[in-house]
């Protein structure tokens, strides 16, 4: 298996992390926030956006986990937090600086209005895949903005 390890430290490298997660799935019992540690962990079912690029094969999902730091504070909007089996579609993930300094909120954009934010000191997030891909039936699409 030679799947992603990508950190983030700033908004750029926070980018590409939120391109190779677009259209990843996940139940909101894969999310985990350890406040004594500062912790958010987002395991999810990654669409792999890379093999795409090479026509021949099949689309592909692999198992990925998202860790982000320094998170002080979890909050979240368009989730049934009691629904801990329902499936969630992550569009994006993006910072909002607060002020000069380097703390702000990461904030994950899922499909359906929903969001989470997270409080943070500054941007620290890992991505790494943890399984092998396997072949999905369908690959995500997005219409195209006017």
């Amino acid at each position: 298996m030679s799947g992603l390890k990508l950190l983030a430290l700033d908004t750029e490298d926070l980018s590409v992390i939120s391109t190779h997660m677009q259209d990843s799935v996940f139940k909101l019992k894969d999310v985990a926030f350890e406040p004594k540690h500062g912790q958010f962990t987002l395991s999810a079912n990654r669409f792999v956006w890379e093999s795409t690029e090479k026509k021949s094969l099949p689309p592909e999902r692999c198992r990925s986990v998202v860790f982000l730091k320094r998170v002080s504070a979890v909050r979240s909007h368009g989730i049934n937090r009691d629904d801990k089996e329902q499936v969630l579609s992550l569009l994006a993930i993006r910072f909002v600086q607060n002020g000069e300094g380097p703390d702000g909120a990461v904030e994950l954009t899922l499909s359906g209005g929903g969001a989470i934010a997270l409080d943070v000191e500054c941007i620290e997030a890992q991505l790494t895949d943890v399984s092998g891909a396997w072949e999905t039936t369908t690959k995500p699409h997005h219409p195209e903005s006017e």
